[in-house]
């Protein structure tokens, strides 16, 4: 029909250098990931099931293994939540108003990204340790932090507690505050204001973050290496039990339980996948 939209637009002509190139980049790409990401998963999977399924389920049928996968998911479900709500917290006071000390904020939520976990834990150590500032009040109260669950949940939540924060914070400053303003307006208060108007715009930002917070918590070593005390059985979560039964020589369960840490990621990264394609299908 004359006048008529054609119903596909013409494919343009992409000069053979230029295809070339882009071939070859993705390639680079693809290797790399390979190299980094798919070998080392591949050898942790063949390590772990290079005896069979029985032995590979017999590595779990011993109780300081047990005791890390609950200690690690204990963790996780007092550090995820707790950071969950400072990230909020943290994220609206910055984003929705000006104060004083506000770039002195920012600055502390960033800076677990720039100090080593291993510090981070000789950090709770000086504060908390039998020798540290606060460790003979602690002493006298028999209240026991470093070498315990209390000293590896604080921190987990030292190097964790950046993650839902940093994913809020950019998300909320773009989305401004005049709905907010004009919910208040029309005399909606504080807590119906955020259910109401600003969690439903968050709520993708804020399931990323804390997938991300969560991953972290799990598969976090250097910090928890040093306050943990690695006493078997009480104070191991599962990449310290990982180090002990290679350490021992035990291979196959040792990579058993890396395997683990390794399916929460591949479930993490599908999970953070998922997110990330739902929020855009919603933006778009």
């Amino acid at each position: 029909m004359a006048g008529a939209a054609p119903r596909f637009e013409q494919r343009k002509h992409v000069p053979p250098g230029v295809r070339a190139g882009r071939i070859a980049l993705i390639s680079v790409a693809i290797g790399f990931l390979a190299l980094l990401l798919l070998a080392p998963l591949g050898a942790v999977l063949g390590q772990a099931f290079a005896e069979g399924w029985r032995v590979f389920l017999e590595s779990f049928d011993n109780s300081d293994t047990l005791a890390a996968i609950k200690l690690t998911l204990l963790t996780a479900a007092i550090v995820v939540p707790v950071n969950t709500l400072f990230g909020i917290a943290a994220a609206w006071a910055i984003a929705k108003f000006e104060f004083k000390g506000k770039s002195l904020l920012i600055t502390l939520i960033d800076l677990p990204f720039a100090i080593s976990p291993v510090i981070a834990g000789l950090v709770f150590v000086m504060l908390f340790g039998a020798h540290g500032w606060w460790g003979q009040w602690l002493q006298d109260r028999d209240i026991q932090v470093i070498f315990a669950v209390p000293g590896i949940v604080l921190a987990t939540m030292f190097v964790t507690f950046p993650y839902v924060a940093r994913e809020l914070i950019p998300l909320m400053q773009q989305q401004g505050s005049e709905e907010e303003e004009a919910a208040i307006t029309l005399g909606a208060g504080a807590w119906t204001t955020f259910l109401r108007v600003t969690l439903p715009k968050i709520r993708w930002g804020l399931i990323y973050g804390v997938i991300l917070c969560n991953a972290r918590a799990m598969g976090e070593f250097g910090a928890v290496s040093v306050v943990s005390g690695h006493i078997r059985g009480l104070t191991t979560t599962m990449p310290l039990q990982v180090e002990i039964l290679y350490n021992e020589y035990l291979f196959v369960a040792a990579f058993a339980v890396a395997s683990v840490l390794a399916l929460l990621a591949i479930v993490t990264l599908v999970i953070k996948t998922l997110v990330e394609w739902r929020a855009d299908r919603r933006t778009g």
